[in-house]
């Protein structure tokens, strides 16, 4: 904190320039996760300042992402239709597992797990950011074709009869929870049914159209219908966002094109009072914090949503975590992950308690506040502040935005977003790692985000234990003493020994890991000894790790050579296994401590003076 205020002229044109380049996203995400724009301008205030001041990363700028608001869409669309649609109702819940996420990043922070985050595999992260960029792009295709399916009259006709059905049932579940509902008797249930109007059914249908329509595979099924009822002058506008951002960027990178695309394409819709659909009201005034998180709170109904919460909350800390280390390499400095981890809990749990929607570390943002001589946390709480300056100031004015600039701008980020390199590299991967980024990126596109991620990693983890198991078993060996050279190339000090020994000294030995990947191989090659065997030498230099399973082969293996009286030598035994053998008396029970020695020359010379040739 003391050199807080050093270089204070670089943190205040990086922190209003992250900030410019930060209102326009912050707008576009909040409205497609569903809450609003005011939403994602909470998020990127809240996150954007607390996240820097208790952060560990200096030139960190904060705030709403696309990764983290593809995951927050699924949480509110989940919750929304739990309480039939009612967003007022649902919102308490859907702040309060933000709000369990940022808590949950805190706690990733306290116990140090910030420096394990390095160790997802690549495949992972390439396959979910390339199906986030899918995910904004197909479902920004019908706000910039200007099609709302919840106002197409025609479409929204079909789903009354199951907006009848749903009213009933709720009048059913009514009457069960008052325990008026007798089976016999339906009088009630048929009064209250009478005192449906049709707008209540219109409303419901209505609902159940958006729903329908909302996500990957809903916006695919309307999209006919999007194609058939183009509103064109949402297209043009959603066009023209697109066009000068990525034609702007040719012109020069100094001025956000984004923020240019805004204001442009803005200016001209409602200076020439085009007839457009703007965007939801921004409130005006001060955030207030939304306590019915804390009064209304109900164990039941967001305990379908802990896991969610949970993913999301690591999902905040690899975004995080990933744009820390590009910051690093182009500060030369070193971040503290998991002060980082900490710094972005409090924003979320704050951002959230204040209707925010969640966020993270976000890169370009970063990048923008460095290159234009951000230095310390101060450029990310100004970057902040300015936030909250322009929502008091301007909220009635961004409440003007066209909806449709904002789709164009988010489909400029689905295409960003996307990791090209990861799908240039296909071709070359080997097939488990080209297997587990399809499964991701499909998996995430068509079904669900966190089980996704969730499939990835175990199928990663599997593929790479599978791996080092084979690896393990080809490099490890069972060879009679004698045949050292001629069935597996010698360690270095394998050679010349007694070739009357051949007989009943057999060599184990054993490279890499002992563990639940490689056990049944190892038992396999342990295995098979000839009735002529005595001494067994287990060559264990090259095995830094043993697992519990990997223990218990080893016991069950050595168990066996002493019931056919075959003594066991281990040689150069590493610390961590020694201490797993010792725990459960391996050592000295089934091998005692004169058949352990720290080189294989001693262990020969046991042999020499030990070991009869018995043919």
């Amino acid at each position: 904190m003391k050199n807080l205020f050093t270089n204070l002229r670089g943190n205040l044109f990086g922190g209003i320039t992250a900030g410019i380049v930060a209102l326009p996203l912050a707008l576009a995400f909040g409205v497609q996760s569903g809450l609003g724009p005011d939403a994602g301008l909470y998020g990127a205030i809240f996150i954007g300042f607390f996240a820097s001041l208790f952060g560990g990363t200096n030139t960190q700028i904060s705030g709403p992402t696309a990764p983290m608001t593809a995951v927050s869409m699924v949480v509110i669309a989940g919750i929304i239709a739990a309480n039939n649609g009612d967003v007022a109702t649902a919102l308490p819940y859907i702040l309060l597992v933000f709000l369990l996420a940022g808590l949950f990043q805190i706690v990733l922070g306290l116990i140090g797990l910030g420096k394990y985050i390095k160790y997802i595999p690549y495949p992972v992260v390439s396959g979910f950011m390339t199906a986030i960029g899918v995910i904004i792009l197909i479902t920004q295709i019908l706000p910039a074709l200007g099609y709302y399916a919840n106002e197409d009259d025609e479409y929204v006709e079909t789903f009354k009869p199951q907006a009848e059905e749903v009213l009933l049932d709720k009048i059913l579940k009514d009457e069960a929870g008052e325990g008026i509902l007798v089976l016999e008797d339906f009088k009630e249930t048929v009064s209250r049914a009478e005192k449906i109007t049709n707008d209540e059914i219109y409303k419901e249908a209505r609902t159940l159209a958006k729903s329908n329509s909302s996500g990957v595979l809903g916006s695919i099924k309307v999209l006919p219908k999007a194609i058939q009822n183009i509103n064109w002058l949402e297209f043009i506008l959603a066009f023209a966002t697109i066009f000068i951002i990525f034609g702007f960027k040719k012109i020069t990178t100094k001025v956000p094109s984004t923020l240019v695309a805004l204001v442009v394409v803005s200016c001209v819709a409602i200076f020439f009072n085009l007839d457009y659909r703007p965007i939801e009201q921004i409130p005006g005034g001060l955030p207030l914090p939304n306590l019915d998180i804390f009064a209304n709170f109900s164990f039941g109904q967001i305990s379908p949503y802990i896991f969610t919460a949970l993913t999301l909350s690591f999902l905040g800390a690899i975004d995080s975590l990933l744009t820390s280390v590009v910051a690093d390499n182009m500060t030369k400095t070193k971040h503290k992950p998991n002060q980082e981890l900490i710094g972005q809990g409090i924003g979320n749990s704050v951002a959230a308690i204040f209707g925010g929607i969640p966020g993270a570390g976000a890169t370009i943002r970063t990048v923008v506040n460095i290159n234009s001589g951000g230095t310390t946390k101060l450029s990310g709480m100004i970057a902040a502040i300015l936030l909250l300056i322009i929502l008091l100031a301007l909220g009635p004015v961004a409440s003007q935005i066209p909806a449709a600039v904002l789709a164009g701008i988010l489909v400029t980020v689905g295409i960003g977003v996307m990791d090209y390199r990861g799908l240039k590299a296909i071709p070359k991967m080997q097939k488990g790692e080209i297997a587990v980024l399809l499964v991701v990126l499909i998996l995430s596109v068509f079904w669900n985000l966190v089980y996704a991620v969730g499939i990835g990693l175990v199928l990663a983890s599997l593929i790479f234990m599978k791996k080092i198991g084979d690896v393990s078993a080809t490099r490890s060996k069972m060879v009679p003493l004698g045949n050292a050279d001629e069935l597996g190339l010698p360690w270095n000090d394998e050679d010349n020994f007694p070739t009357q020994l051949k007989e009943e000294v057999f060599i184990k030995r054993l490279d890499g890991p002992l563990f639940f990947g490689n056990t049944n191989d190892f038992q396999e090659l342990a295995g098979g000894l000839p009735v002529t065997a005595t001494h067994v030498i287990i060559r264990m230099g090259k095995v830094p790790y043993m697992d519990q399973s990997g223990l218990f082969a080893m016991e069950e293996i050595l168990l066996q050579y002493s019931q056919r009286n075959i003594k066991t030598i281990l040689v150069n035994v590493q610390a961590q296994p020694n201490a797993m053998m010792r725990g459960i008396d391996i050592i000295p029970d089934l091998v005692p401590e004169k058949r352990i020695f720290n080189s294989f020359k001693e262990a020969m010379s046991y042999i020499r003076e030990n070991v009869n040739d018995i043919v």
